[in-house]
């Protein structure tokens, strides 16, 4: 997306997206790594850099957190 979005006095660069992925649009050598997984949740930063790939969502919003982050949902 090269959309500009007005975050409204949000710090941008504290703020990462958290977001469902279905492993087999994933590369190859990663799935290699997670046989019989159908999805995991992926962190991105702002300019939607992946940051972090995780097993549960829950996970994925501590990790935010733990990193002084804010997360948001989106789909």
């Amino acid at each position: 997306m090269d959309t500009k979005f007005d975050f409204g006095g949000i710090d941008a660069e504290k703020t990462v997206y958290i977001r469902q992925v279905e492993t087999r649009t994933l590369p190859q050598e990663i799935r290699q790594q997670l046989p019989g997984v159908d999805s995991m949740y992926a962190v991105h930063d702002a300019d939607g850099e992946r940051l972090a790939l995780v097993k549960e969502r829950s996970l994925a919003f501590m990790l935010a957190r733990q990193n002084e982050l804010t997360p948001f949902s989106v789909h």
